[in-house]
């Protein structure tokens, strides 16, 4: 009498253990494929490739196993792939940092943490130091300010209470970059350091006496 219970359970857990092994490989495939994934995205032209390719491989999964073999786990998956086809979002026109440094011919990038524009409220920004140029850019890459860096004539990183702040001045005016959190100092600090490297060191002037003999 227990022969048949056993017969009966073995093909659900025959069907469970397909299941939950399909799902793992799936789950593993997908860890592989997101940085892949993420890099097709920023084309667009290739992210619409892999949405066509994804939707017709979705198909086939959906219709050939239903008229060859009769394979429900191979149909879900390919329903979920035709589905992920239709929904995923198009590939967004976005700018990549290293892309952007080039277009603007800046050398290096260090965190800007915050800067307020005039009235407006305070963003986020990068800075990108040029030879000749440092610009701070949001988040969308748009130019909040720019500054010539022959003449900076000081970039000091001080602290005011609970934050760090970044102060350039050059020529008659003046900005302030706002850092906080555990790294706020850090942040400053190479944003300081960097900025001098770049800044016009004025040669020394020597006294008359010194100058009229040499």
């Amino acid at each position: 009498m227990s022969t048949a219970p056993a017969t009966a359970a073995s093909p659900v857990e025959g069907t469970g253990a397909r299941l939950r092994n399909v799902l793992i490989g799936a789950m593993f495939a997908a860890v592989l494929l997101i940085p892949k994934i993420l890099h097709i995205r920023r084309n667009a032209q290739s992210w619409m490739a892999f949405r066509i390719f994804l939707g017709f491989a979705g198909a086939a999964l959906v219709i050939l196993p239903l008229s060859l073999w009769n394979s429900w786990l191979a149909a879900i998956a390919g329903l979920g792939m035709f589905l992920a086809a239709i929904l995923l979002p198009p590939a967004k026109s976005q700018h990549v940092p290293d892309d952007k440094a080039r277009e603007l011919g800046a050398l290096v990038i260090v965190n800007g943490g915050k800067y307020q524009p005039g009235n407006a409220a305070a963003s986020p920004v990068q800075l990108f130091v040029g030879a000749e140029q440092i610009w701070a850019l949001d988040a969308n890459f748009q130019p909040l300010l720019v500054i010539p860096a022959l003449e900076i004539t000081s970039a000091n990183a001080l602290q005011k209470k609970d934050r760090w702040i970044l102060q350039v001045r050059w020529s008659d005016k003046a900005a302030e970059f706002s850092y906080r959190g555990i790294f706020a100092e850090h942040l400053a600090r190479v944003a300081e350091s960097t900025l001098g490297s770049v800044m016009h060191t004025p040669l020394p002037i020597l006294p008359k006496s010194r100058a009229a003999s040499a």
